[in-house]
């Protein structure tokens, strides 16, 4: 045996330890697109949210109500401004993840583990967006009885649906990357083995 050749590029248990299993490459690349379609979802539907309502203002008692169109977006609230920046990041780096992924094929350990870091940094960065915007979200539907903030979602509840719903895709898509994480950390733990 020891006399047979070896097919090219097989050199034993070193090439094991380079190269990561087919199924683990496999579902790498599905979870990186999975969280690149998630985040670009979420950053497009809170991107066109937008809705415009007339609502009464009461200058003076005495007066009748004056009757306005109030607008809400998104760029309104510098915390749903950071919650878009924060998706569009998070789609771009999964974009540019997913290709050096099939690219590399697990060979180049240093550009895994920068692939690494760089997702555990997407994951606080998109849970980070994902906290902010609730935070705004909570105080739209409830208001604030301290401060005297009234509730805004009662009259623009299409905006609000629509917040929410880019809420979840982009909660979906941080869990999505944190999923990556925990995967790369089980394939170090077999590694090392």
């Amino acid at each position: 045996m020891d006399g047979q050749m070896k097919p090219p590029g097989f050199h034993g248990a070193e090439s094991r330890r380079t190269m990561a299993p087919a199924p683990a490459r496999f579902y790498d690349l599905i979870l990186r697109l999975v969280a690149l379609l998630l985040t670009l979802a979420a950053a497009v539907v809170i991107g066109a949210d937008k809705q415009t309502k007339t609502v009464p203002l009461q200058l003076a008692a005495a007066l009748p109500p004056l009757y306005v169109p109030v607008t809400a977006r998104w760029h309104y609230l510098s915390a749903l401004v950071y919650f878009v920046v924060a998706n569009a990041i998070g789609c771009s780096y999964a974009a540019l993840s997913l290709l050096l992924s099939a690219v590399n094929k697990g060979r180049s350990r240093s550009l895994r583990s920068a692939i690494i870091v760089m997702d555990i940094l997407t994951v606080a960065l998109l849970f980070s967006g994902v906290g902010a915007a609730a935070a705004v979200g909570v105080i739209g539907r409830n208001g604030n009885s301290h401060l005297k903030w009234n509730k805004i979602c009662n009259v623009f509840g299409r905006f609000c649906g629509q917040g929410a719903a880019s809420l979840l895709l982009s909660l979906l898509g941080a869990t999505s990357f944190l999923s990556l994480v925990v995967l790369a950390a089980l394939r170090l733990l077999i590694e090392f083995k």
